[in-house]
């Protein structure tokens, strides 16, 4: 039978406002060992109500907590205070993810991000490197390619056509204009064009696994490839044929499989003091 999960929701306080987080936790706390829950950061129009039923599939597929929080702007989060700063993937680490293990008490933790969630949870295991036991990144951004430009400018123009921006007030509210304006106008600005995720990460200590859509229209294969450099630990990339830019979605039972046993080998549990 599946394995019972608990879902429990939070609201953070910041100093630049609430924060929505959701926990999903395997049911039957009376185990003899504990291991670090998996931190989710989601991509550019998401948030936790988008991720669906993944965080409870991964929860009982890993028997680990999984932790997921709409960022500032999303979701139902409070709204951002004016234009998204390009160094925001480098904010989210710095920021806000301290809050987030703090408030959930959150000592050790593994860092799962898809899109540019992918470049927050890499930028967040090199930040905490005795925290993060093991990274995992799907369909990750690692420079600002010509691909990502050229599929972000067809997904702006086709949210001007009739009812395409309801479908993001459905989950952002008042706040969907922003959030669409904050992918697009960041990613296509020239002030963006140089980024890249090697600028903020020099290396990543702990065990790796890049995931990556064959047919991923945000990102060529040169992304996995960047990623899986940056590891001084084990890494391990696995393309998923037949796949775009939600793998998760996509070929949910191959990442669950795929995780599940990246971390067996990563970060196995330690004992209850």
């Amino acid at each position: 039978m599946p394995t019972l999960v608990n879902e429990e929701s939070r609201w953070i306080e910041t100093p630049h406002g609430r924060l929505f987080s959701q926990c999903w936790s395997p049911a039957g706390e009376h185990r003899e060992q504990r291991q670090a829950p998996i931190v989710l950061f989601h991509d550019s129009l998401g948030c936790v109500a988008l991720w669906r039923d993944f965080p409870q599939r991964l929860c009982q597929a890993t028997g680990r907590e999984v932790l997921a929080y709409d960022r500032l702007g999303f979701g139902r989060s409070d709204a951002y205070p004016g234009e998204l700063p390009t160094h925001f993937i480098q904010d989210e680490a710095e920021r806000f993810l301290p809050l987030l293990l703090a408030h959930w008490r959150v000592e050790r933790f593994v860092a799962f991000g898809h899109s540019v969630g992918g470049a927050m949870a890499a930028t967040c295991a090199a930040r905490y490197p005795r925290q993060c036991q093991a990274l995992i990144t799907e369909s990750a951004q690692a420079f600002v390619e010509d691909r990502t430009r050229q599929g972000i400018q067809l997904a702006k123009q086709q949210f001007q056509a009739p009812g395409q921006l309801q479908r993001l007030h459905s989950y952002h509210g008042d706040k969907a204009p922003w959030v669409l304006a904050a992918w697009t106008d960041t990613w296509l600005s020239a002030a963006f064009a140089s980024w890249t995720l090697e600028s903020g990460v020099a290396s990543i200590d702990c065990p790796l696994l890049v995931l990556h859509g064959a047919d991923d229209e945000y990102g060529s294969l040169l992304h996995p490839e960047r990623i899986a450099r940056l590891a001084s630990a084990p890494a391990r990339c696995l393309i998923l044929d037949g796949c775009r830019h939600v793998p998760h979605r996509e070929a949910m039972d191959q990442v669950l499989e795929a995780v599940r046993e990246h971390l067996r080998g990563a970060c196995p549990a330690w004992p209850v003091p």
